[in-house]
């Protein structure tokens, strides 16, 4: 592909590393091999190789080999280590971002901030700076039968099996092994099969950073190797991003050996327009968010709730986001909208669309550009005139569709904000700040912005309610999913 534009990156380039990373050495894969695709482009571009069951274990084993070592470093020293992997990881941006650029899709203008440096200089420094956190906490004296004093300390759970979704490869990775390494956890990292690349060229610079053998762990494969590494019995957690389907499967497969989970799911997350809004200065702004990185984004904001007085204006506000919407090369930054992952995604979502208009459902708004010849894409749309039953109103689509139902008053937005199985992320538009807190306070979603709220704090917590997952990752909250909490008692 030719981009339009110019760039600092070798747009072509993807990495050569197809060898695994097990303790200190980088290994051959001898699993089953699969085709790695451009979805931009339908090409392949990299051949790779899974692991077997056996180099699985060998993962795990290097992982619980090096956890007493690890986890007995000071604060400080695993700072240390953090903070020279993010350098090492800064240093590579102009591999790792056309890597993500060419295996996801995500246009070059989005994912310089969203795909890596907001990783890398937010979320990892973050998470090295809570590795000095002392965390202990003194309870201080209790009388019964006898005057006694306590501490409540965290210590690191153990071998951490990070499962990573394939829409934001290195971010997904970074918020999981961030904070478990930050809490004294070793890792095995598994990325999805869609786009294990970016993954794999990690483990090359997991060695450059000098991470000490088997804390970091890189192993590639298909659901048969992930099978093998969820379920195995000397893994003490298991952190995964996905589909909801798929992370109940995961919580059975942990369940066996009682392993803890973390689970960041899907999403059908509302975006509630309150009565009083200028829907003329916020229209094109929420249309432009839920279409970024091809709405393959857990959190996007595609269920659009507009009070009933504003909703012929929102739609006639709104229309311009289409015409600045621009499907196509991700390495042209006039781009703005990117690919579906693969064909069958692609027809997953166009099936969303085509269904909800033989059901009597309405394409408010889209984009009417051909596009391009080659490329899973698909052009952005805006369904209206759909019962909120409807299958698109409440299932995750996972790509650039948008729904929009009118509602008559507060109360109706919240029931139908909390009309679903998902509980992710909401936002809510309202110029009145006391009512659009009352208002955050009645959604039940894990995250609720007001008014567009801001970039994604590292120490805020996100995750879910409902099908959208179990625990929470980033922030403090994040770090206590990898410790152990001890009370420790002693008579006086």
């Amino acid at each position: 592909m030719t981009a339009t534009t110019e760039s600092t990156y070798s747009q072509d380039w993807v990495p050569d590393t197809r060898t695994l990373l097990i303790g200190d050495r980088m290994v051959e894969p001898e699993g089953e091999r699969w085709d790695v695709y451009n979805p931009a482009t339908e090409q392949v571009i990299a051949t790779v190789g899974g692991a077997t069951p056996a180099q699985v274990d060998d993962a795990v084993a290097a992982a619980r080999k090096a956890f007493p070592a690890w986890a007995a470093l000071s604060g400080e020293e695993r700072s240390r280590h953090l903070h020279r992997f993010a350098d090492v990881l800064e240093a590579a941006a102009d591999r790792l971002l056309p890597s993500i650029v060419n295996e996801v899709g995500t246009p070059v203008s989005l994912a310089e901030y969203l795909q890596v440096k907001m990783a890398v200089d937010e979320h990892l420094r973050w998470a090295a700076e809570a590795a000095k956190v002392d965390r202990t906490v003194h309870l201080g004296g209790y009388d019964k039968p006898h005057p006694t004093e306590s501490d409540v300390v965290h210590q690191p759970v153990g071998v951490v099996a990070a499962i990573t979704g394939y829409n934001y490869p290195l971010n997904l990775a970074i918020f999981k092994f961030g904070a478990a390494l930050a809490a004294g956890c070793t890792v095995v990292l598994f990325p999805s099969p869609r786009t294990p690349l970016t993954t794999l060229l990690l483990g090359e610079l997991i060695q450059e950073a000098g991470l000490p053998a088997g804390v970091m762990n890189v192993i590639v494969g298909g659901t048969e190797v992930g099978v093998r590494l969820s379920s195995h019995r000397d893994v003490d957690r298991v952190s995964f991003t996905g589909s909801d389907g798929v992370g109940a499967k995961i919580m059975a497969q942990a369940a066996d050996n009682l392993a803890g989970v973390t689970l960041e799911l899907g999403g059908k997350s509302p975006s509630i327009v309150t009565a009083d809004v200028d829907v003329k200065k916020i229209a094109v702004e929420m249309h432009l968010r839920w279409a970024r990185n091809g709405g393959q984004g857990c959190a996007a904001l595609a269920r659009l709730l507009v009070h009933q007085d504003q909703y012929d204006e929102f739609l006639e506000a709104g229309a311009s986001a289409f015409d600045q919407m621009v499907v196509g090369d991700p390495w042209d930054r006039a781009t703005n909208v990117g690919p579906m992952i693969r064909a069958d995604h692609q027809a997953r979502v166009q099936g969303f669309i085509d269904g909800s208009v033989a059901e009597g459902g309405t394409k408010l708004l889209e984009v009417t550009t051909p596009l391009p010849e080659k490329g899973w894409f698909v052009n952005p749309v805006l369904l209206g005139d759909l019962p909120h039953s409807a299958r698109a109103v409440q299932e995750e689509i996972f790509g650039p569709v948008a729904v929009i139902v009118p509602f008559k008053d507060t109360e109706e937005a919240i029931r139908l904000a909390n009309d679903t199985a998902y509980g992710l992320a909401a936002n809510v538009w309202c110029d009145d700040l006391v009512e659009a807190r009352r208002i955050a306070e009645q959604v039940r979603a894990g995250t609720v912005w007001i008014n567009g709220g801001g970039a994604m704090r590292p120490d805020a917590p996100f995750g879910g309610y409902g099908r959208s997952g179990i625990g929470r990752e980033l922030g403090e909250w994040g770090m206590k999913e990898y410790l152990e909490v001890k009370h420790i008692q002693w008579r006086l």
